[in-house]
This record gives C-alpha cells, sequence and structure tokens, in this order.
C-alpha cells in the first residue's frame, strides 16, 4: 500500500496535480514527490491539506 494514499485520492478526486499543491505548500514539485513517499507528519499533513484546500476553493470560485 502507498504512503499518503488518503491525500492522493484527494488530488486525483479534484482533478488536481501534484505539482499545483506543491506550488499551493510552498514547495518545489520534487519536494513533494519526495515527501509523498512516505507518510507524512502532523505539519506537513496539516500544509499539504491547507494547500489542496485552497486550490479547490480558488476552483470553485
Amino acid at each position: 500500500m502507498k504512503a499518503n494514499r488518503e491525500i492522493r485520492t484527494r488530488i486525483f478526486v479534484n482533478g488536481l496535480r501534484n505539482w499545483q499543491v506543491a506550488e499551493a505548500a510552498g514547495i518545489s514539485d520534487s519536494r513533494f514527490s519526495v515527501w509523498l513517499r512516505t507518510p507524512l507528519n502532523e505539519e506537513r499533513k496539516a500544509r499539504v491539506e491547507k494547500a489542496i484546500n485552497s486550490l479547490v476553493n480558488e476552483g470553485g470560485e
């Protein structure tokens, strides 16, 4: 089972790309890819979820 399946699923379901989430989180897309390889700590998970929420809300306006 891949790490961070819930986050990967949210990105896919909302039609986002990893690079978009990385940019919204203020990190490079390659760094985000590294982050997704192992379970995220609470701080990183919150940062990524905030970025996803921001992008989803931005698309809905």
